[in-house]
């Protein structure tokens, strides 16, 4: 531990305030972006970062918005009557599409015409 540091840290850690320093550039020294502490650039020779990228299968995608589309018209029944076809009675599921301090969106489907109504709460 550095004399001058308040606690001991991981090298991706400030050791005077404790932020999350940046990646390593083209400069000499990597410094914190709250208090400006400076740290050498030759304490991180050696360390590596790896990473493994993983893409989604386009044929993995297909199944799922087939089955999206499949749930759509399963789940709790309300009174609602169906715009496009006039059945009384509509499955709903309700999701948080926009931040949290806002309602949620109901998706309602018809069971029989598959018709979907969507309504912003």
């Amino acid at each position: 531990m550095d004399s001058s540091s308040v606690f001991e840290t991981d090298l991706n850690f400030c050791p005077d305030c404790g932020t999350i320093l940046p990646l390593p550039s083209k400069e000499e020294f990597v410094q914190c972006v709250k208090c400006r502490y400076k740290l050498d650039l030759k304490k991180f020779h050696g360390i590596s970062t790896e990473y493994k990228l993983t893409f989604n299968k386009i044929e993995d995608m297909i199944t799922d918005s087939r089955k999206d589309s499949e749930e759509a018209t399963s789940g709790p029944l309300t009174d609602r009557v169906c715009s496009n076809c006039g059945n009384e009675g509509m499955t709903y599921t309700t999701r948080q599409t926009r931040s949290a301090d806002e309602g949620q969106t109901v998706f309602y489907s018809c069971p029989e015409c598959k018709h979907q109504e969507i309504e912003y709460s």
